[in-house]
């Protein structure tokens, strides 16, 4: 077996509505599907959401919201990236720093979303 990409991954959260208005900010699409549920979709992949004490079966051992760490490749300069931050009031807890990615260097900002889950928005270096 290989595994070829990443599909889609999961994340617990308090207020979906309110994830979904965090993300979309950065550029996410809203997407609805099945029984009502969502998922924020960029590029080729998704993020389900799952309320918390409502999750899909099956799920995660210990499902917690906020105790996610995803880093996020975006398209064009960084610092445009933290200027339309900052515009839209997304505050910025550190960056940028040098990071080493999948494919090799990053430059990178941290944010939380509203479940303090640490966002790393990151170009290539």
């Amino acid at each position: 077996m290989r595994i070829r990409a990443l599909d889609h991954l999961v994340l617990t959260v308090s207020d979906p509505e309110a994830t979904v208005a965090f993300y979309e900010r950065l550029g996410m699409r809203r997407d609805e599907f099945g029984d009502g549920r969502l998922a924020l979709r960029f590029g080729a992949q998704k993020i389900n959401l799952h309320q918390a004490g409502s999750e899909f079966e099956p799920h995660a051992a210990r499902p917690v919201p906020g105790s996610g760490d995803l880093c996020l490749l975006v398209d064009g300069a960084l610092d445009v990236v933290r200027a339309e931050l900052e515009a839209g009031g997304i505050a910025v807890e550190a960056g940028p720093v040098e990071r080493t990615g999948a494919e090799g260097p990053l430059r990178s900002l941290y944010v939380r979303d509203p479940d303090g889950n640490l966002v790393e928005l990151s170009e290539p270096a």
